[in-house]
C-alpha cells in the first residue's frame, strides 16, 4: 500500500530525528553544541564504575526479573531508579492489620490507593505525596518508602525524594542515590557547608559515585572548602570520568584567579590523544576570558580541521563577530553542568534511570533550557512520554534554536501519541521560532501532508529552504507524495523517480513509486520488481508486505497474493487497506464468504470514506458485480 499520511510523517520525521541527532539535541554520538545540544558537550563514553565489568553494565530495556510494572506520573510505565539488590523485606500488603491511620483517619491503605491513582492520572506531585503519607504511617515497609521515593524523583519533587531517601537497609542505588539527593537539596536550600559536610564525611559511593565525584568539588568552593574544592581528582580510575573532573576543577581554579594553573590543566585536557578535542572549546573560552582572543582564535580554527563539532564553530562564529565568551558559571551552575556530565555518561551506559535523577537535581540546581531538553530525551527514551511531554514545554523561547528544538521533539511526542493536531501547531512554533531552518520545515511539510493539507506542503517543499540543487531523496519524496495525493500523477512519477535515484535503496521509496504503478495499472510488472526490493529491505513491515501482494494481485497471482496478504494481515490487523486487499484476493480464489467476513470487518476499522462506499458496494454485489457471496467458503 502507499504509504498512510501517518507513515509519510513517521518518514520525515525520522529526517529530524537523523539530523537532530547529529547536530541538533542529540547526546549520545559526539560532543556537540550548547545551543541545540542539551548535554553541555559532554560526550557519551562507556564509562565503568571502579571494579565494574563491561558485562556489569546495565542493560536497556530490561526490567528486573520479577519486578512488577509500576505507573509513574501520566499514566507512563515506572522505570526503576534502583540497582539490581532487591531489600530482603516482605511485599507491601493487600491489608494492613491493624490497619494504621493518621490524624484525619485515613488509613495507610487508602493513602496508598489514592497515591497510585493519583500516578496512574498524571498527578504526579500530589501521588508521590500521598505515597510518602502512607509510608510515614507504615515505617515497617521499606518497599512502600522505596516506591515513594522513586515517584517523588520521577515527579521531580526532590525534596520529599531527600526526605523520603531508602535507609540502609536497601539497596546502594537507592541509599547513595538518596544521599546524594538530600546533598545537593541541602545546597540548593542555601546550606552549602552542611552538604560539604556530609559529602565530606562520607563520599558518594557507587553506583553513583561518578555524580558524586563531579558534583562534590562544586558544592565545597560554595562552602568556602577551597582544600577540598581544588583537590586533585584521583589518580587511578575511568579516564573519560577523571578528564571531566580535571575540567572542573580548572574552573574552579579560574574562580579562585589561579589563571596560571588552570590555564596549564585545560591547555593539558585539550592535548590528550583522543579525549583532547572533548576541551578546545572550554580551553579557547578560558583564552579568551583572558583577552587571549588570537591564542583562542587559533584554538578553534585547529579543532574546526576536518571536524563538524557545531559547538566550537558557533564559539569560532561568536568570536569573529567580537560577542563576549560565556562566563565561568558560578558554584551551582557549575554543580548542575557536572551532573549534566554525569547524566551523558550514564546515558552512554544505558543507566537512563540514573540520568533522569541527576538532570532533575541539575534543574533544581539551574534553571536551564537545554538541560530541559535532555530530560525529555532521556524519559522519552524510558517510556515515560507524558513526563517528557511536560519535560519539552518548559522550554521558552528565549533561545530560539532551543526552542525550536523543544517543540520540534514535542512534536514528536504528540504525533506518536496520535495527537496530530497539536503536533501541527507545535511544528508551525518550531518554524515560526526558526524559519530558516530546513529540517524543521521538511518535518512541517510531512505534518501539513497528514493533514491533508497539499498545497500548503508543496508550497514549503518548493520554497527555497527545500527545493535546493542539493536536495535529498526525502525531499523529492515528500513531494511526490503530496503531488499523488492531488493526482498530478506525471509529476508525482518524477519527484519519485527522482528519490529513488537518490536513495536505491530506500523501502518507503520503492514502496510508494511501485505502488503507485502497479495500483494505477501504470507499470505493473516494474513496479512490482520495486516492491519485491522494498520486501526485501523491511520484511517485517506489514504496508509493505501489503503493497507486495496487491502487485501480486494485480499480475493475476491470486494464490500468491493470498499467502503474502495474510501474512501482511498477521503484521497489521487492524489496517483497513490490508483487510480490504485479503478479501478481494479471498474473493478470486474462491474463498467468497471470507471475502465478504473481511470487507465487513474493514467497516470496522473505520476505513476513509472512498473505501466504505466501494466495500460496501462489494458486499452487496460481490468483487466483480457477481452478487453476494453463496455456499460454502473453501
Amino acid at each position: 500500500m502507499i504509504a498512510s499520511r501517518s507513515r509519510l510523517f513517521a518518514a520525515s520525521l525520522t529526517v529530524l530525528a537523523l539530523a537532530m541527532a547529529q547536530g541538533a539535541v542529540a547526546q549520545e554520538t559526539r560532543p556537540a553544541s550548547p545551543s541545540v545540544n542539551p548535554s553541555q558537550d559532554h560526550p557519551p563514553a562507556i564509562i565503568l564504575e571502579p571494579g565494574q565489568t563491561p558485562d556489569a553494565a546495565p542493560a536497556e530495556d530490561e526490567p528486573e526479573d520479577g519486578a512488577p510494572q509500576e505507573m509513574t506520573p501520566g499514566g507512563d510505565p515506572a522505570t526503576e531508579v534502583a540497582g539490581d539488590d532487591e531489600p530482603a523485606e516482605p511485599p507491601i500488603p493487600e491489608v494492613w492489620s491493624p490497619i494504621p491511620t493518621d490524624a484525619q483517619g485515613r488509613s495507610a491503605y487508602g493513602l496508598y490507593l489514592a497515591g497510585k491513582l493519583a500516578l496512574m492520572t498524571g498527578e504526579g506531585e500530589r501521588g508521590a505525596d500521598l505515597l510518602a503519607q502512607a509510608q510515614a504511617l507504615t515505617p515497617e515497609q521499606p518497599r512502600l518508602r522505596e516506591q515513594a521515593f522513586t515517584s517523588a524523583l520521577l515527579s521531580g519533587d526532590l525534596d520529599v525524594a531527600a526526605r523520603l531517601a531508602p535507609t540502609a537497609d536497601a539497596s546502594p542505588a537507592f541509599t547513595e542515590g538518596g544521599r546524594l539527593i538530600a546533598a545537593v537539596q541541602t545546597f540548593v536550600h542555601g546550606d552549602a557547608r552542611a552538604a560539604d559536610a556530609a559529602l565530606a564525611a562520607r563520599p558518594i559511593a557507587a553506583p553513583h559515585a561518578r555524580a558524586g565525584l563531579m558534583v562534590a568539588p562544586w558544592i565545597a568552593g560554595a562552602a568556602g572548602d577551597w582544600t577540598r574544592a581544588l583537590a586533585a581528582p584521583p589518580a587511578q580510575g575511568d579516564p573519560v570520568t577523571l578528564a571531566f573532573a580535571r575540567q572542573n576543577r580548572a574552573l574552579l581554579l579560574e574562580k579562585r584567579r589561579k589563571y596560571a594553573e588552570a590555564e596549564a590543566e585545560l591547555k593539558a585536557l585539550s592535548d590528550l590523544p583522543t579525549l583532547g578535542a572533548l576541551f578546545h572549546r572550554p580551553y579557547g573560552e578560558f583564552l579568551e576570558r583572558r583577552g587571549k582572543r588570537d591564542q583562542a582564535l587559533a584554538v578553534y580554527q585547529a579543532a574546526m580541521q576536518g571536524q563538524t563539532d557545531l559547538a566550537t564553530a558557533r564559539a569560532l562564529a561568536r568570536l569573529q563577530a567580537g560577542d563576549p565568551p560565556p562566563p565561568v558559571p558560578d558554584f551551582r551552575q557549575g554543580a548542575a553542568q557536572a551532573l549534566t556530565t554525569a547524566a551523558a555518561q550514564a546515558v552512554a551506559e544505558r543507566g537512563n534511570e540514573f540520568a533522569v535523577v541527576y538532570l532533575r537535581l541539575a534543574l533544581n540546581l539551574h534553571e536551564d533550557a537545554a538541560t530541559q531538553i535532555q530530560l525529555a530525551q532521556v524519559l522519552d527514551r524510558v517510556g515515560l512520554k507524558s513526563a517528557a511531554r511536560t519535560a519539552l514545554s518548559r522550554v521558552g523561547p528565549e533561545d530560539p534554536v532551543l526552542y525550536a528544538s523543544a517543540r520540534a521533539q514535542l512534536a514528536i511526542n504528540l504525533e506518536e501519541d496520535g495527537q496530530s493536531e497539536a503536533a501541527l501547531t507545535e511544528l508551525r512554533a518550531a518554524a515560526a521560532a526558526q524559519p530558516d531552518d530546513p529540517r524543521i520545515a521538511l518535518v512541517l511539510a510531512g505534518q501539513l501532508i497528514q493533514a491533508q493539507q497539499f498545497e500548503a506542503a508543496l508550497t514549503l517543499l518548493n520554497g527555497p529552504l527545500l527545493n535546493t540543487a542539493d536536495q535529498g531523496a526525502h525531499i523529492h519524496f515528500l513531494r511526490g507524495a503530496a503531488l499523488e495525493s492531488l493526482d498530478r500523477i506525471p509529476e508525482a512519477e518524477a519527484e519519485l523517480w527522482a528519490a529513488h535515484q537518490a536513495d536505491p535503496n530506500n523501502a518507503d521509496v520503492l514502496n510508494y513509486l511501485g505502488y503507485l504503478w502497479v495500483d494505477r495499472g501504470l507499470r505493473v510488472d516494474q513496479g512490482a520488481g520495486l516492491l519485491a526490493q522494498a520486501h526485501a529491505a523491511a520484511p517485517d513491515n506489514g504496508n509493505i508486505q501489503d503493497s507486495l501482494g496487491w502487485a501480486q494481485f494485480k499480475q493475476g497471482y491470486y494464490d500468491t497474493a493470498v499467502v503474502t496478504l495474510e501474512q501482511a494481515v498477521e503484521k497489521e490487523p487492524a489496517n483497513a487497506e490490508i483487510n480490504d486487499h485479503l478479501g478481494d484476493a479471498y474473493w478470486k480464489v474462491g474463498r467468497r464468504r471470507e471475502a465478504v467476513w473481511l470487507w465487513n470487518r474493514v467497516l470496522s476499522l473505520d476505513p476513509e470514506p472512498e473505501r466504505k462506499v466501494e466495500v460496501e458496494r462489494k458486499i452487496a454485489n460481490g468483487l466483480d458485480g457477481a452478487g453476494p457471496a453463496t455456499g460454502v467458503s473453501h
